[in-house]
């Protein structure tokens, strides 16, 4: 019995070539040689030994990677399979299954966690020290990539985890790891972590960064709290002095708007009152000149009323004047005192 090595690219199980074999010898004629005494059970124990060392299962989270003298030449998927025993082997790493790698930190075995400061310390760029805690979680993408290609794919991982954590924080200042900044430094350290594994061809898949807690350093933490609270209250006071201005300006805005209001009114209403005087001056001058001589009595004798009002006042026209004898101011008080003057 013999067989030729197969390449990666050939499937075919190599043990069905052996049992077939095993079945073309069943078929000889009874007597023959290799049906002799302790021959037959040698070879009945050899082809069931065979069959225990050569059967193998794939789970189905699982791939079965073959290898025949140390060299990859076939894949398995889930399910029962054979092979060659004593000179294949069989790895089955979990492909589907969620790998978790902790930097600055670790998790005991009763649960609880230990911080590592050499690998938690990390410095921002703005010169500020800050403890970060990050989880990676990753899983197999290529079997044949991860198994062969780093010789500790986890140890590997960990180390371009933590440079990547390490060159992200050191772009981003320290309030923006504190606060706001996390997912995006998430999401960057995670793009940038993926392609350091694809330059090394790792052949694994990072699902998610996760940065866990994020602290200043034990030893600066209460000058640190005092920091913040007095960022918190410049804030508080900006807010404040905002909050005011936009009270005072909208006030003294509407006052100013008010008072060119009423001052463009009282324009109008005394150019339109100045208008009106005009024109009725206007008006009245152009009667005055049609009636000239008429109008300057008027004007004579209204002004003489308004200055004389008490009194008794007659009037005689001028072409008459010189044919009426002259008119002696003989009201009822004159009348008595002449009468009482001519008595005596």
């Amino acid at each position: 019995m013999s067989w030729e090595p197969r390449g990666p690219g050939n499937m075919e199980d190599p043990i069905a070539k052996i049992i077939q074999e095993f079945q073309n010898m069943l078929k000889q004629r009874p007597g023959g040689p290799l049906f002799k005494g302790w021959k037959v059970i040698a070879v009945i124990a050899l082809a069931l030994f065979l069959l225990w060392k050569g059967f193998y299962i794939v789970a189905p989270d699982e791939q079965g990677i073959v290898l025949r003298f140390g060299d990859m030449v076939r894949t398995a998927g889930p399910g029962p399979h054979l092979k060659i025993p004593m000179i294949e082997n069989v790895l089955l790493p979990k492909i589907t299954k969620l790998h978790r790698i902790e930097i600055g930190f670790f998790t005991t075995r009763g649960g609880s966690t230990q911080v590592v400061p050499e690998e938690a310390l990390m410095v921002t760029g703005d010169e500020n020290i800050v403890g970060i805690q990050v989880i990676v979680q990753f899983r197999i993408k290529d079997a044949r990539e991860f198994l062969f290609n780093v010789a500790d794919t986890t140890a590997t991982i960990k180390s371009s985890a933590e440079a990547s954590v390490r060159q992200i924080i050191g772009q981003s200042k320290i309030d923006e790891a504190l606060t706001v900044g996390k997912a995006r430094i998430q999401q960057e350290t995670q793009v940038l972590l993926q392609s350091i594994l694809d330059d090394y061809a790792a052949g694994v898949q990072i699902t998610a960064v996760q940065l866990q807690d994020v602290n200043p350093p034990t030893d600066v933490a209460a000058a640190f709290k005092d920091v913040a609270s007095a960022k918190e209250d410049k804030e508080k006071l900006i807010n404040e002095s905002h909050g005011y201005r936009n009270d005072i300006i909208p006030k003294a805005k509407g006052q100013a708007a008010q008072i060119i209001n009423e001052a463009q009114a009282y324009s109008e209403a005394r150019v339109l009152r100045a208008t009106g005087e005009a024109n009725r001056f206007l008006a009245t001058l152009k009667e005055y000149k049609e009636s000239e001589t008429i109008i300057r009595k008027r004007i004579y004798i209204e002004t003489m009323a308004e200055i004389m009002p008490n009194v008794e006042k007659i009037i005689i026209d001028k072409a008459i004047s010189g044919k009426v004898l002259p008119l002696l101011p003989l009201g009822q008080s004159n009348l008595d005192e002449a009468l009482k003057r001519g008595g005596q």
